[in-house]
């Protein structure tokens, strides 16, 4: 399956850098690779492939992390990818959905 493309710069996730402790969670279990751990704190290094899945949040012991999980742009795209019809956003129009 061909990588998802999102609707860039509309994703929820926030890093609170100071609150990082570098426990590298947030990489390990991103299943698009968007944390990168650099001089012993996270760094997001692709926010558009950002899924909201929340995993990052749900895993860190600092708190750190912050998403709206399962809300967004990226769950049309997935939508529509499985053959979903989206209420308010496609990978053709600009997103329209009030979060």
């Amino acid at each position: 399956m061909a990588k998802l493309q999102y609707l860039e710069g509309v994703t929820t996730l926030k890093l609170d850098t100071e609150k990082c402790i570098g426990c590298q969670r947030c990489s390990e279990v991103c299943p698009h690779g968007v944390f990168m751990i650099e001089n012993k704190k996270a760094r997001i290094v692709d926010p558009d492939s950002c899924m909201e899945c929340g995993a990052c949040a749900g895993n860190c012991p600092a708190d750190a992390i912050s998403v709206k999980s399962g809300v967004g742009c990226a769950v049309a795209v997935i939508s529509e990818a499985l053959g979903k019809k989206s209420t308010c956003c496609s990978t053709e129009n600009s997103c329209a959905c009030e979060n």
